[in-house]
């Protein structure tokens, strides 16, 4: 072999133990899946809740006045309504105001969600509470009943208005719902598409 070609061959080779070694370290290591995602459809941003402004003669001020939902106006909806994505994608649901981010899996409908059970929210008249529905469930956010009410936070706590970021790795179409069950009944939720 002369030595052109057999440089030549290991120029190839290199580069494939190079390629085969980028593959095993975007593997899921302890249980994390750390393969790089980018592009158009490597995330999106939802709107979990809205803060409604006011008028010139009585605006929202939630410095001055109520800082916190149900006290001051909130838009109960997820905006935008449908989303896609690709695998191991994420979405970013920006809530503002007291609402709980539940994810289920691909074939749950809103039909499907049981509301039978609530899990009681201090204050609140007996009907209203979270929609405790584990059928089909994959993700349930963070606790607001947990939560300051409002900004600044006591050290260690977040407060109403915050980020849960959300990673789907399957293909497949997801019901997201907030879990304040009134708000759900006032069409609070929306679909994360998950495409190949």
């Amino acid at each position: 072999m002369k030595r052109r070609e057999f440089v030549e061959q290991l120029g190839i080779g290199s580069a494939l133990a190079a390629a085969a070694g980028v593959a095993v370290a975007a593997q899921d290591h302890d249980g994390h899946a750390d393969r790089p995602v980018s592009g158009p459809l490597a995330n999106a941003t939802v709107s979990f809740g809205a803060w409604q402004v006011g008028t010139v003669d009585a605006p929202l001020d939630r410095t001055t006045g109520p800082a916190l939902a149900p006290f001051a106006p909130n838009h109960h909806a997820l905006v935008p309504f449908n989303v896609t994505i690709k695998e191991g994608g994420a979405v970013n649901f920006v809530l503002a105001g007291f609402h709980q981010v539940v994810v289920y899996a691909p074939g749950k409908t809103p039909d499907d969600v049981d509301r039978s059970v609530l899990l009681p929210i201090p204050g609140a008249p007996p009907v209203v509470g979270l929609i405790d529905d584990p059928a089909g469930r994959i993700y349930r956010g963070v606790d607001p009943r947990l939560l300051s009410p409002a900004p600044p936070a006591a050290p260690n706590l977040l407060s109403q208005d915050r980020v849960e970021v959300v990673g789907f790795t399957t293909r497949g179409t997801y019901l997201v719902i907030c879990a304040v069950n009134v708000h759900f009944a006032d069409g609070m939720y929306g679909w994360v598409k998950v495409v190949r």
